[in-house]
């Protein structure tokens, strides 16, 4: 994985050597959060001329946690209801990354390799065919292809019944989206400063935001203060926590941490694949189903799959997944064995419903009543990778519209 270049791009673009003496900034937008999606946020308020824009990150690197944690699939908004945000933003982020991010202009790496959703039993087909008649209305580009049209396409994919084809969908790495995003920030005057963890936030009526953060740099380290009009929770993980330190306790809010596990296979030599598999998604259950992903340079991984951890940073993968992951997976690839599987890395993504909650839950964007300025973020899973510069543009037009 990308860790090395995304450090370095991190020190570099620190905006200051602290000092043991409190510092106090003022500016018109603070965003709390360095992943895919508080970086797109900054760079789509940073190309407001009259904005002045800071991004702080607790870690020591951007895009430390989700954003560099997952399957780097470019959705093609297939899954969720019509009206909701994640459709709605994803179907636009989609577009904005084949439409606006040329590779060799921005350097962002992608792929339109297309996806594939399989169904084996008659129950799965139908939900195929609702996934079909929902694009459709959406205009995404999908088709059906019978088990013999798949077979002669795919050969090493077993499929009983049908294929849901989504050509639109595709792959993306992610570091190379965030260094892109950083890059808009510092050309439009922006800042980001890692290392920087926000610990209390105070609202003051007609003076806006103080916004106090513990900063680390090397050995030193000092409280920064920044003065701010407008506030952005973007802080992934751990948003929960930062909005709760403004919103009174009647109010609070609740993440909750979904770890999925990623497995690879432990030799080479199986039959290869070209685009994604993804079964079709478990019935009452929030998750896609333990898919078949291919990275940019056609490497096969597996995953993620669902388990609630009680901890932010329980990243160590679950080998006792693995009998679970093997019978999923080997549905649609049947060429595996048990022993050919093991675990790779794992993620965790914020979910709004805990264990057992089997109702949709949509992102979670507003500005905050009795906050005006706030605008809070929570919730924000997949595809929040796909619809993240779509987001930015969301919350742009919230203070620009």
């Amino acid at each position: 994985m990308y860790t090395v270049p995304g450090l370095v791009l991190s020190r570099m673009l620190r905006s200051f050597s602290v000092s043991c003496a409190t510092r106090s900034m003022d500016y018109s937008h603070v965003i709390v959060g360095g992943g895919v999606v508080g970086l797109a946020i900054a760079a789509e308020l940073s190309k407001v001329k009259s904005n002045s824009v800071v991004l702080l990150e607790k870690n020591d690197m951007i895009g430390a946690e989700t954003s560099s944690r997952n399957s780097e699939v470019i959705h093609a908004g297939i899954y969720y209801p019509s009206d909701s945000l994640k459709t709605k933003l994803c179907i636009e982020g989609k577009k904005i990354i084949y439409n606006e991010l040329d590779p060799l202009k921005t350097g962002v790496s992608w792929r339109k390799c297309g996806k594939w959703v399989v169904s084996q039993t008659g129950y799965e087909d139908s939900i195929v065919e609702q996934f079909y008649r929902k694009c459709k209305d959406l205009n995404v580009d999908v088709m059906l292809l019978t088990s013999e049209q798949a077979k002669r396409i795919e050969p090493s994919v077993l499929v009983k019944k049908s294929v849901l084809n989504s050509p639109t969908s595709g792959i993306i790495d992610s570091h190379s989206l965030m260094e892109y995003l950083s890059g808009v920030i510092q050309s439009n005057d922006g800042e980001v400063i890692t290392g920087s963890e926000v610990v209390d936030l105070q609202y003051k009526e007609g003076q806006g935001y103080v916004v106090a953060a513990n900063d680390r740099f090397g050995d030193e380290a000092s409280i920064i203060e920044l003065r701010t009009e407008n506030l952005i929770n973007a802080a992934g993980l751990y948003a929960d926590r930062i909005c709760n330190m403004l919103l009174p306790n009647e109010r609070h809010m609740k993440q909750y941490y979904a770890r999925g596990n990623y497995f690879k296979l432990s030799r080479g030599g199986f039959p290869p694949v070209h685009r994604l598999i993804y079964p079709v998604p478990p019935k009452n259950v929030n998750s896609l189903g333990t898919h078949l992903t291919i990275d940019l340079d056609n490497q096969v991984r597996f995953g993620p799959d669902l388990e609630y951890v009680k901890s932010p940073t329980d990243y160590s993968p679950n080998p006792a997944n693995i009998p679970a992951a093997y019978e999923a997976i080997s549905t649609y690839y049947p060429y595996i064995s048990l022993q050919n599987l093991e675990v790779s890395y794992s993620g965790i993504r914020p979910k709004l419903g805990g264990p057992g909650d089997k109702t949709f839950r949509d992102f979670y964007i507003k500005e905050e009543d009795g906050f005006p300025g706030f605008v809070n973020l929570l919730g924000i899973e997949s595809p929040g990778l796909t619809a993240s510069i779509a987001i930015g543009r969301y919350v742009k037009r919230i203070y620009h519209d």
